[in-house]
């Protein structure tokens, strides 16, 4: 897969439309062509203690972001007609979907690949687990800011660059 859009999202709480911050990774003919990064204000409005203990994220940071409509205005442009790609992508896309239909908004039919399943498929028991760290090692990519959006967009492209 050489043409594709890597996406991550934190989120706020245990709620998949709580997402505070999205990272993408756009990648055409096997380069890396754009990045975007940003904070969302998430819904419902809160931080869990676990979620902020993850990623570092508090309601300080979020509470003069935009809300996901107007940050996912600026990303649509980039990644129309490309695949999606996230490692756990359930959970991405289960966040775009819900945030999607809390907002109105109607669903393009993205099309998401994995690449957490990817891994299991590619390398099994070579690797302790296939969390997206220990699979960014493997590829040799360095994870060294992993739960920030970006850095995990990044891997997560990196990763579907040599095992997609």
């Amino acid at each position: 897969m050489n043409d594709f859009a890597a996406i991550d999202f934190e989120t706020a709480n245990k709620e998949r439309t709580s997402v505070c911050s999205i990272g993408v990774v756009v990648v055409r003919g096997g380069t890396v062509t754009d990045r975007f990064y940003s904070l969302i204000r998430p819904e419902p409005e809160y931080y869990s203690y676990w979620n902020t203990r993850v990623h570092g994220l508090t309601m300080k940071d979020t509470a003069e972001a935009p809300v996901f409509p107007e940050v996912w205005r600026k990303v649509e442009p980039l990644i129309a007609g490309l695949p999606i790609v996230a490692h756990n992508s359930p959970f991405d896309e289960g966040c775009l979907r819900a945030v999607f239909q809390m907002y109105g908004m109607d669903w393009p039919d993205y099309r998401f690949f994995c690449t957490c399943k990817a891994s299991r498929r590619t390398f099994g028991r070579q690797l302790p687990d296939h969390r997206l760290h220990t699979v960014a090692a493997r590829c040799g990519y360095d994870l060294t800011r992993h739960h920030n959006a970006l850095a995990d967009a990044e891997a997560c492209a990196a990763i579907a660059l040599l095992i997609l």
